[in-house]
């Protein structure tokens, strides 16, 4: 069963992270990501909206990140099957549908879309058009639909350091006890919530830690 389910709290009167209070003026949206401490894999992630200088949360639901927890600052590689803690910015979202409801930015996946994540290529941590010439890549259009809905995380973008990890997104969990390989993931009814509520123009930023 779920950890927690999806919660409505729009106006709830909660104690705001201090991670939040930080943040640039300008962002109007974030993510908070917490390991759960008892359970490795497991993570509790809430979502907040700032209104004037106030920081409303939203919602409250129950997730997985990497099987071996968070990484820490400067020290996530590739293969690690840990989580990138940091503060990066979300989007643009993705999945199979030619749209879907969403306030940001969207990309549809097809077969003919991957990601790199071969340390030997100079395409390493992106998003490519055709299959690669690379060693290693990721299939966006997944058969087990884990990629059904799915928001990039902003994570060694710029630059792109090689072997730093690559392809850390947003997408559907198999399962509330499946950890992943380094990406969060959440019961996908809660991602289409999320993706729902996003906005571009509130330029949403993820918080790991």
């Amino acid at each position: 069963m779920l950890l927690f389910s999806l919660l409505a709290l729009s106006g709830c009167c909660v104690i705001t992270p201090k991670v939040l209070q930080g943040l640039d003026g300008s962002i109007r949206q974030a993510i908070l990501v917490s390991p759960a401490m008892k359970v490795p894999g497991q993570a509790f992630l809430s979502a907040w909206q700032k209104q004037g200088n106030i920081w409303y949360r939203k919602y409250f639901v129950s997730a997985v990140i990497g099987r071996n927890g968070l990484a820490l600052p400067g020290e996530k590689k590739e293969g690690d099957g840990k989580t990138p803690s940091g503060i990066y910015l979300l989007g643009p979202a993705f999945g199979y549908a030619s749209r879907i409801n969403t306030g940001l930015l969207y990309r549809q996946v097809t077969d003919n879309d991957f990601w790199v994540d071969d340390v030997r290529s100079l395409r390493y941590n992106q998003w490519v058009v055709g299959k690669p010439a690379a060693g290693s890549f990721e299939k966006m259009k997944r058969l087990d639909n884990l990629y059904q809905y799915g928001i990039v995380i902003g994570y060694n973008t710029h630059p792109v350091i090689i072997g730093a990890g690559s392809a850390i997104f947003m997408h559907v969990w198999r399962r509330y006890n499946s950890p992943t390989a380094g990406c969060v993931a959440l019961n996908q009814r809660c991602l289409r919530r999320i993706l729902h509520w996003l906005c571009q123009q509130n330029q949403p930023v993820i918080i790991l830690e």
